[in-house]
Parts: structure tokens; C-alpha cells; sequence
């Protein structure tokens, strides 16, 4: 369908270009913004992030109409945003165009926990603002990865920030949106994984807390690679990193690399 909706666009700009000068079509990718000298990598990145999406989006479980086509509606706009900061790459990172994805070598395990408290407490009193990307450890009875979220709301008097996704942190760190059901869950799970209790303690993962955790870091260059990378870990080892969804893409896009604090 992809393929259907390229080649129609593509007859779409020649037509277009009959009743306007040349210069328009010399320039047309230039007018849009995009990149002269990329642009087969600019389209094999656009495409390998359409699929990837409405792969997501097919599994989504989403069942309002609405909310499904302001949805869809929204992919060109997002996906051509992150295809072009892809291709110029002004990141530390490596790039795989066929696949639309970030690459940085992964760790064998997972990044330590806990963060030294006080530090990560200072660095977000002093750097946390409306808009921060910041990195998210996310354990679940599967294993540990990292996601991506950014800073929507500041309460710096009681030492807290809300999270777009993720919901509210103190500022060292520790997630203040655990519910009963999530505690219950853990309870659960604690029962169900009693055998590989030993395997846990050997890969370090019984200081991660308990299952269903979260756990707000202070970023550093090896975390937030891995963040925008996919990585993640099991309770033996490293395992295959995890696909991004375009919303962490888009995220990827507006880290400060210098010093991981605001863009300004």
C-alpha cells in the first residue's frame, strides 16, 4: 500500500510540474525542506517508519474512529520531521536507514540502579523543564528497557516532575504513579518467577525493585544511546533491542547531545 501511495505521489509532482516553471521541480524537495543530495536514503527512511508505525498501529487496539484518523492523519507530517534530522544525523549515534532506526553498541546489562539520589535530585532541580527529553527504566516480568519521555509539567517546591507518558517522579528518581493493581501485579509476578530468582540475583536485576517499576535517570550518553537505540535486557542476558514507536523517534530528534539539557 506504501509502495501505491509513493508511486502515486511521485506522478502527482509531475503533473504538477507541467503548469509551473522549472524551477520548480529542480527545487521541489528543497521547498519541503528536505535533503538534496539524500534522497534515496531520505525515502527508504520514510518508508521503513511508515511500516514500523502502522504496524503499531494496527496492533493498537485503538477503536475510535476519530482518534484512529487524526492518528494516521498526522504520520506524513511526523515522519518526514524525523527522516530529515535521520539522514543529517547530528547525533553521536549510527543509523540504519533500511530499518529507520538509531544504533549504538549495546551494553551487556542493563544500566546500575540506584543513581546516586543526591545527584540526580541536583541535576533535575537545575535542568528540569517543560519539554526535556529524559530517559525512563522500565522493568516488566519480560525484562528491563529504556524509553524515552519528555518533562510536561514542574513542581520544583515539592521535588516532583510529571511526565508526558510516564506520569509523576520525585526528582531522584522513584515513580509516584503506582496504583493497587500494579502492586497487586507484582505480587503476582513475585510468585510466578520464584525459580529464576537465582538467574535475577546473577544478572543484578533484583535491585531494580519490583516488577511492573519505573525509574526516572538522570541521562548520560550511554543511557540515552540506549534509550534511542531499543535496547533491552532480559534476566539472563542482553536480548534484541525493541522497535520505537514514531513518538520516541520524534523524541530522539530533540536531544541536546552536549549536555542532555533543554534545547533552546
Amino acid at each position: 500500500m506504501i509502495r501505491l501511495v509513493q508511486r502515486q505521489s511521485k506522478r502527482d509532482v509531475n503533473v504538477s510540474t507541467k503548469s509551473h516553471p522549472p524551477k520548480t521541480q529542480s527545487g521541489f524537495f528543497n521547498d519541503l525542506g528536505e535533503l538534496g543530495g539524500n534522497h534515496a536514503q531520505f525515502s527508504e527512511v520514510c518508508t521503513a517508519l511508515y511500516e514500523r508505525e502502522l504496524l503499531f498501529i494496527a496492533h493498537s487496539g485503538i477503536s475510535n474512529a476519530s482518534i484512529l484518523k487524526r492518528r494516521i492523519g498526522g504520520l506524513p507530517h511526523h515522519i518526514r520531521s524525523v527522516a530529515r534530522y535521520f539522514v543529517t544525523n547530528p547525533t553521536p549515534l549510527s543509523t540504519d536507514t533500511y530499518n529507520g532506526s538509531w544504533y549504538a553498541k549495546q551494553p551487556k546489562s542493563a544500566p546500575r540502579l540506584p543513581q546516586d539520589a543526591d545527584a540526580t535530585a541536583q541535576w533535575f532541580r537545575k535542568h528540569a523543564d517543560y519539554g526535556l527529553i529524559v530517559p525512563v527504566l522500565v522493568k516488566t516480568i519480560e525484562g528491563i528497557h529504556l524509553e524515552l519521555d519528555a518533562i510536561d509539567k514542574t513542581m520544583l517546591v515539592d521535588d516532583v516532575v510529571h511526565l508526558n507518558k510516564h506520569g509523576w517522579f520525585t526528582v531522584d528518581g522513584i515513580n509516584r504513579g503506582n496504583s493497587q493493581e500494579a502492586n497487586r501485579r507484582n505480587k503476582q509476578a513475585s510468585h510466578s518467577i520464584e525459580s529464576s530468582d537465582e538467574e535475577s540475583r546473577e544478572s543484578g536485576l533484583e535491585s531494580y525493585g519490583t516488577f511492573d517499576s519505573k525509574t526516572l535517570l538522570k541521562p548520560t550518553k550511554t543511557i540515552m544511546a540506549s534509550a534511542c537505540s531499543g535496547h533491552a535486557w532480559n534476566f539472563k542476558s542482553r536480548v534484541s533491542p525493541r522497535a520505537l514507536s514514531i513518538r520516541e523517534m520524534r523524541l530522539s530528534t530533540q536531544i541536546n547531545w552536549k549536555n542532555f539539557t533543554l534545547l533552546k
